[in-house]
């Protein structure tokens, strides 16, 4: 059974904890989880380019409705980060990641079973719901189970379930797409949940976190207490660029690949886990980068991300297939460079009281505030007629986006 404590560190829970991979276990726990959480968040971006889905659901050639089935699961994600993350603090995380998990399963497969698309935007709202927490979750299990030293790596660890979830999503649902109707794409999703479900509930046994009641957990004091931290805030608008990229790129990442740089589908397929493969190498380099040099995270997490913006940029000039990946691989590993010490970066502006708390704003606002990203690139694209304007609009918001970080670049 998990291990609830009225006050806990890191550093005490390392005591009773066991060493090597069972130590480690609930970061990889969580890394998986994360990972088939983003199958579902990303899987449909590779629907947008399959005329039998566009057709079913009548929005052949309507590239804002497409956004919208990204951007009103990120509205509702968002708002479900800030404020039902505190669940986290009354009921133990791992029982509401459960909970979570459950729903995910549930709603994918009813997904799969309608031919409304307005059907589809409620289920969209429903899932981002249920999935909103779940950073927020994950931030809070590394904090309390993991030394500072560890928790860039920890943190990571987890973290890592985003490239590797593109880097395995799409290709995997490009391939069910193949052989089989769209409809097979939300019933596998909906099947691997209940393995998922089975991995958390044994893999988690033994955690460690803060008892917390609702008489305990004053929520007023820990909004209060981070309202007035300017760091804090910092890199919470810094994060919101962060995510505008994350979702921006694999939302119309397939959509770009296909119809502006000529890949069709196999290709895709084959060819779209490179650039999530060298976001993956970005983040476990950036990871090591970020313990070693404790002091110089805000220069690396502000590095990564102007970087990634600007190779975006020049991505639209390239046309051969090898430069492409080129600069959407070198891109994609800047960000993942910079995501990996994000983390751990909050973890430097927050007091560990309050870290359910701060991870569900950071996680939410930063969801919140990037959540349109998908249907403006859609606009842009409809308005003007070429996809490399919306490509142009992500690069420009993340490169603006990194300046919020230069006033901690001395002390962070």
């Amino acid at each position: 059974m998990d291990t609830t404590v009225d006050n806990v560190d890191a550093v005490g829970a390392q005591r009773n904890r066991p060493s090597g991979f069972r130590y480690w276990l609930p970061a990889i726990v969580l890394m998986v989880t994360v990972i088939l959480a983003f199958f579902d968040k990303i899987s449909i971006a590779v629907l947008f380019s399959d005329p039998a889905f566009l057709s079913d659901f009548g929005i052949a050639g309507d590239k804002t409705k497409l956004g919208w089935l990204m951007s009103i699961f990120l509205l509702a994600y968002g708002l479900s980060s800030v404020f039902l993350s505190f669940v986290g603090d009354i009921f133990g995380p791992k029982k509401i990641l459960l909970c979570g998990i459950a729903s995910w399963g549930v709603l994918m497969l009813l997904m799969g079973l309608t031919n409304s698309f307005y059907m589809l935007l409620f289920y969209r709202v429903l899932l981002g719901i249920a999935e909103g927490p779940l950073l927020a979750l994950c931030y809070s299990i590394v904090k309390q189970n993991y030394t500072e030293s560890e928790q860039a790596r920890a943190s990571t660890l987890f973290l890592l379930g985003t490239p590797l979830g593109a880097a395995l999503g799409f290709p995997l649902t490009a391939l069910i797409l193949q052989n089989y109707h769209w409809e097979a794409t939300f019933f596998f999703m909906s099947f691997i949940t209940i393995f998922l479900f089975i991995l958390v509930f044994f893999g988690l046994k033994g955690i460690t976190y803060v008892k917390a009641n609702r008489k305990s957990v004053d929520h007023k004091t820990n909004f209060t207490t981070l309202l007035s931290s300017k760091p804090f805030w910092l890199v919470t608008f810094f994060n919101v660029g962060t995510l505008a990229y994350l979702w921006g790129l694999n939302s119309w990442i397939p959509t770009y690949l296909i119809e502006a740089k000529g890949f069709d589908l196999k290709q895709f397929g084959s060819l779209s886990m490179i650039p999530f493969l060298a976001m993956l190498i970005g983040e476990i380099i950036g990871a090591f980068n970020s313990d070693r040099f404790p002091n110089k995270r805000a220069l690396q997490v502000f590095g990564g991300l102007f970087g990634a913006g600007v190779t975006m940029f020049l991505l639209i000039y390239q046309q051969s297939v090898v430069n492409v990946l080129i600069f959407m691989s070198a891109s994609a590993f800047l960000w993942g460079f910079n995501v990996s010490a994000i983390f751990a970066l909050l973890a430097n502006t927050t007091a560990k009281e309050v870290a359910t708390t701060a991870g569900g704003i950071f996680n939410g606002f930063g969801n919140f505030g990037s959540a349109l990203a998908p249907v403006i690139i859609g606009y842009i694209v409809v308005y003007t007629g070429n996809i490399d304007y919306g490509i142009m609009f992500l690069a420009g918001v993340a490169i603006v986006s990194s300046f919020f970080l230069l006033p901690l670049l001395k002390k962070y």
